[in-house]
């Protein structure tokens, strides 16, 4: 492990991660740490650069994204017919394979061995199991990213009043609000129970989210021949998009730097300007 003078020239989440694991060695103990973050902010590359950093420095390190435990699209279509037809759209709470992510979670706790689950979004399905990376035992580091990792649940009082149209047109009884939030106070929540330490990169608007996410797209499109990018989503689609995850991005926004372990303010460039 670095010694302390080694992280002047690294990121503040590179050092917390770092004295947390110094504290640990000895006792064996592995670290679960959670980075969440708006759609677009950085999250995928922060957690490939520390897992860079630190196999660098000797550890065995995994890489958990809250993405890769979606239901399939045949799951949420059932959960939809059931509950509330905007599940069909993923990414709430609810639309997650949550047994299977405290599953990982805890088989990583327990230092054995573990398949880290993928998913396929463009085939809207699981990979297949024999296709999961498998994290050896005795792993030092699990980092669990998502744009909700950690997040709790809103008060009751708060969850009657809509946060935009879709939730106003489509969402009117707040059956499916009320329904993602509930997981936050159970399943979810408890899978998130299993974190150590909690990062957070906070952007500074709702509103420059849907200009990220449109940037992404594009992305897709220059750089990507295959269906991903014929299916890449419009300015009004990524507005739609979006809109499912507004209520709980400015709740974010507005508790989560009370409770995370590290708050990273992102300028519109998502450039850290408040460490």
């Amino acid at each position: 492990m670095p010694e302390h003078d080694d992280l002047a020239s690294l990121n503040p989440i590179a050092a917390l991660i770092a004295e947390e694991i110094e504290a640990r060695l000895s006792r064996k103990r592995p670290l679960v740490v959670g980075i969440c973050g708006t759609q677009a902010s950085g999250k995928s590359t922060a957690c490939a650069q520390l897992t860079e950093y630190f196999t660098g420095k000797g550890l065995t390190v995994g890489t958990l994204s809250l993405d890769d435990l979606y239901l399939s699209k045949a799951d949420r279509a059932h959960m939809a017919a059931r509950v509330h037809p905007l599940f069909a759209t993923r990414g709430p709470p609810g639309t997650h394979n949550i047994s299977l992510g405290k599953n990982t979670l805890d088989a990583f706790l327990r230092g054995e061995s573990v398949r880290l689950p993928r998913f396929d979004k463009r085939a809207d399905v699981p990979l297949p199991v024999e296709q999961w990376p498998e994290l050896p035992a005795g792993a030092a580091l699990m980092l669990f990213e998502g744009w909700c990792v950690g997040a709790r649940p809103q008060h009751d009082s708060v969850l009657a009043e809509p946060v935009n149209a879709l939730e106003r047109e489509e969402d009117g009884d707040a059956v499916w609000r009320t329904f993602f939030n509930d997981q936050l106070m159970g399943e979810t929540g408890q899978m998130f129970s299993r974190l150590d330490r909690l990062i957070y990169l906070r952007p500074p608007s709702f509103e420059i989210v849907h200009k990220w996410r449109c940037e992404q797209e594009q992305a897709y499109q220059r750089t990507d021949g295959s269906k991903r990018a014929a299916a890449a989503m419009t300015e009004a689609q990524v507005a739609r998009f979006i809109a499912h995850y507004e209520r709980m991005t400015r709740e974010m926004m507005a508790s989560m730097p009370r409770w995370a372990d590290l708050t990273i303010q992102l300028d519109q460039a998502r450039v850290p300007v408040m460490l």
